[in-house]
């Protein structure tokens, strides 16, 4: 590509197969800050068709959340196959989600805590799957990653509890299997502790970004187990006591 590409053109490239992954990326397309970063995933995102939930996350449980839209090509129900063209890498996550039954759309006022959970209807077992379109997973600067929509690869939902508000994810067991082995087995695990506290960062950060929250969409919180990454051809499983399992081969 000639020097003047931008990073969502080589971003896209990448997604279109007219280029190889990079393995180094020329200094002057590192996004300066995150909101150039969110800039990129938002012109980026224009070509990927329609947003069906986002993923969010954070290092700690004070440190300010990161987040990407997730669009509904990469969306998938439980018991799912993942066509192998879906991702090249594949880092295995299981994660808890929550389906919001009623949309926060952008708006002058911040939306409360109160009323972006009074808007969710459901959580779910998640299985988040971590991909790249540059060379390999965490390569490169930390900027150009969270420009690549965070990373994201796939998403498989599993079916849903209304019962969400009884559940305590910090201390809710994880059970991931790979091709039927535990692979991990504990308590917790998500690094940024109460995901809630991330649903209403998320929802204000979307209505400022112009886009807000579709009713429908679902909000995936962060990775429980860490991520495993594994071959094509790989069955997988997460599952959490209170939400059930969700499982998915992983062509």
């Amino acid at each position: 590509m000639p020097a003047s590409t931008s990073l969502p053109e080589l971003l896209l490239a990448v997604r279109r197969g007219q280029l190889p992954p990079p393995a180094s990326v020329d200094g002057a397309l590192v996004p300066a800050t995150e909101a150039a970063a969110y800039a990129v995933q938002d012109t980026v995102g224009r070509s990927l068709g329609p947003v069906g939930g986002w993923k969010v996350g954070a290092s700690s449980p004070d440190a300010e959340p990161a987040c990407a839209p997730i669009h509904t090509a990469t969306i998938f129900s439980d018991g799912a196959t993942v066509p192998a063209d879906t991702c090249r890498h594949l880092g295995v996550e299981a994660e808890i989600g929550y389906r919001f039954a009623r949309a926060l759309p952008p708006r002058a006022a911040p939306w409360t805590r109160d009323e972006v959970l009074d808007a969710i209807g459901t959580a779910h077992p998640v299985i988040e799957i971590l991909d790249t379109r540059f060379a390999r997973p965490g390569s490169l600067h930390k900027l150009l990653h969270a420009a690549d929509q965070q990373s994201h690869g796939a998403m498989i939902v599993g079916p849903g509890t209304t019962a969400w508000r009884t559940l305590d994810p910090i201390r809710e067991r994880v059970v991931l299997r790979i091709n039927g082995k535990v692979a991990v087995d504990h308590i917790g695990g998500n690094a940024a502790g109460d995901p809630l506290r991330m649903l209403v960062w998320l929802a204000n950060h979307a209505a400022r970004r112009g886009m807000g929250i579709g009713a429908g969409c679902v909000m995936t919180t962060g990775s429980t187990t860490g991520t495993i990454f594994v071959a094509h051809g790989t069955d997988v499983e997460a599952s959490f006591p209170a939400l059930g399992p969700v499982r998915a081969h992983l062509a």
